[in-house]
């Protein structure tokens, strides 16, 4: 494969692929074992991990990307085989989860700002020795009515384009992730007020990454889309849709090869309705996709329950989910699929 930015990147984006957001830190997928009785350990993050990769069906025609904490870019299978040589195998791309996580923003109450700027050049460079092309940073947003602020917004973005910056140098492919939370405090925001802050983020994102130098045609964005917060009304599908392309078409560039959206909070079957109405709808100057990690696992992890006997069962669900968001990422995705299932 060409190691030109402009060209993993236009393979990240392979029409009716996605990427799996597999990058789950040691604490959060120890949350998710919780969830099925199961002790977090290397060997147990290790057997989940392996399942999901090695389901064929899914990995080879729904996954383009796979996206992967420290520990599991250089961990192996059972039968020692590297994970990034089993998804190499599939004929997707491997890649890293670089940030180190927002923490509390000093003299900001409220917001976060996401670290992990420091020896990132020496980390990269590890990164793509060991076979990743393409890395993660996520920046968090909170909104409330006073909520974020310009300066939190302002340090989020410039981090994403410093780290954006580095990666390129690098030879990998920035995924720039700023994230609008819809389930932060109090989380009863309007999509109204959704509409505006991501409108406002992203102006800032692009803003800063033109400053940095950084080159759009090797970059891919992954925002969340427009929705009201957890706590308040249900906006409906079309207008998640609606509100959700307008503002990308107002703020993100054509240069920009593609857009892979987050899950963010959504359930797994709203997250996989509002990508196929947004593909279906619209006419759109760059590719859509999906860059999801509960909304593509939740069912394949119940299925599994961390036994052996259940390794089948899980690759089921994990195809399963994949499918349906492979065919939300042409626009193909109706509800009665889930029922067919």
């Amino acid at each position: 494969m060409s190691e030109r930015l402009e060209d993993i990147a236009a393979a990240m984006m392979s029409a009716g692929k996605g990427l799996l957001a597999a990058d789950e830190s040691t604490a959060t997928i120890g949350k998710r074992f919780d969830t099925i009785a199961l002790t977090s350990s290397e060997t147990s993050r290790r057997d989940y991990r392996e399942m999901l990769f090695r389901a064929d069906e899914a990995m080879k025609t729904c996954i383009s990307g796979v996206i992967l904490f420290e520990e599991t870019l250089f961990q192996k299978a059972a039968d020692g085989t590297p994970f990034v040589d089993v998804i190499r195998a599939a004929g997707a791309i491997p890649g890293i989860k670089v940030d180190a996580g927002a923490k509390p923003m000093p003299l900001f109450p409220g917001e976060t700002v996401t670290e992990g700027l420091d020896g990132l050049a020496g980390r990269l460079k590890t990164y793509y020795e060991a076979g990743a092309r393409f890395a993660k940073w996520r920046g968090v947003i909170a909104v409330s009515d006073v909520l974020p602020s310009f300066g939190s917004v302002k340090a989020n973005a410039h981090a994403l384009a410093r780290y954006a910056a580095l990666c390129q140098q690098a030879g990998i492919v920035p995924i720039v992730e700023p994230e609008v939370l819809m389930d932060g405090k109090p989380g009863d925001h309007s999509i109204q007020r959704s509409e505006d802050v991501t409108e406002m983020t992203l102006r800032i994102v692009f803003e800063e990454l033109a400053d940095a130098n950084v080159s759009l045609e090797g970059i891919i964005l992954k925002p969340s889309m427009v929705i009201d917060g957890k706590k308040a009304r249900k906006a409906s599908v079309a207008e998640v849709a609606e509100r959700t392309v307008r503002v990308l078409k107002r703020t993100v560039p054509s240069a920009v090869p593609g857009i892979a959206f987050l899950s963010g909070g959504q359930s797994t079957e709203e997250a996989t309705a509002h990508l196929s109405a947004m593909k279906a709808g619209y006419d759109l100057p760059w590719g859509m996709t999906y860059s999801y990690g509960r909304a593509l696992q939740t069912e394949a992890l119940n299925a599994w329950g961390g036994k052996p006997e259940n390794v089948a069962a899980g690759q089921r669900a994990f195809t399963h989910r994949a499918k349906m968001c492979s065919l939300a990422a042409t626009g193909g995705w109706k509800k009665d699929l889930e029922k067919a299932a």
